[in-house]
């Protein structure tokens, strides 16, 4: 009589053993790690693209370059800080964000203000820091959404903990529009006033700033009352940075 052989037990893994995952496993964690691992990647690029810009001037932006196809040319000649007049970034600050040295990139006194001004059904405001702006300016678009809003203000952040404050003035200062297709303070020096950015005096680079709001519908050589209200009180507010010591960052 033959016997039948019994099967073989499956062998227990040992007590404090894992079992080995099997390839059906792995491929599921591949699966759900995949698009962490490329928002790793993307986030990387993004902070590599950044940091370039520290030791490279930027070429420009996405606004700037939509501008050059739209008309044909842009004048635009950069310039570093110290080819600059030295009440040039003073007014600038006084004229967009007076708090830039003390603040990581967002004005939350501004913004509280804003939202204030917003509420009570006046003028609609704005406070978007000068390092928000140089963010729009140089990798994102121009236009209104939450989304733009949302990359506006990690790209800030970024930029805040990689630049330097007065990197950062330089970089604004050379890529924001003073008129249709004029970018950066050199081309608005030469086409205002026909002269060098290191030459504009106090009260030139006041009417420069001013524009910067609206620089499609303001003019710098405009002799209107409100031009002249504006520039001075941007000069007035320069002098009070360097006074205070507000301007401490530029040194």
């Amino acid at each position: 009589m033959v016997t039948k052989k019994k099967p073989k037990a499956k062998a227990k893994p040992a007590p404090g053993k894992r079992r080995r995952k099997t390839p059906a496993r792995k491929g599921l964690w591949r699966w759900a790690l995949r698009p962490l691992r490329w928002a790793a990647y993307g986030f990387a690029a993004i902070c590599l693209w950044v940091a370039s810009y520290t030791v490279i001037d930027p070429p420009g932006g996405f606004y700037m370059a939509s501008e050059w196809v739209r008309l044909g040319k842009i004048e635009r000649d950069w310039r570093d800080l110290g080819q600059m007049a030295p009440h040039v970034p003073r007014a600038v600050m006084a004229a967009e964000d007076a708090n830039f040295c003390l603040h990581w990139g967002f004005d939350l006194k501004a913004i509280g203000n804003a939202l204030a001004a917003n509420s009570e059904g006046g003028r609609v405001r704005g406070a978007s820091t000068i390092t928000q702006q140089v963010a729009k300016n140089l990798f994102l678009w121009h236009g209104r959404s939450w989304v733009r809003k949302g990359l506006e203000a990690g790209f800030a952040l970024l930029i805040e903990a990689i630049w330097s404050k007065r990197r950062i003035v330089e970089v604004y200062l050379n890529v924001a529009e003073f008129d249709e297709g004029a970018f950066g303070i050199q081309a608005a020096a030469r086409r205002y006033f026909t002269q060098n950015a290191s030459g504009l005096s106090l009260a030139q680079a006041a009417r420069l700033a001013a524009i910067l709001p609206d620089p499609k519908d303001r003019n710098a050589a405009a002799g209107t009352d409100f031009m002249r209200r504006r520039a001075v009180a941007i000069a007035d507010g320069a002098r009070t940075l360097a006074a205070d010591g507000r301007d401490d960052c530029l040194e």
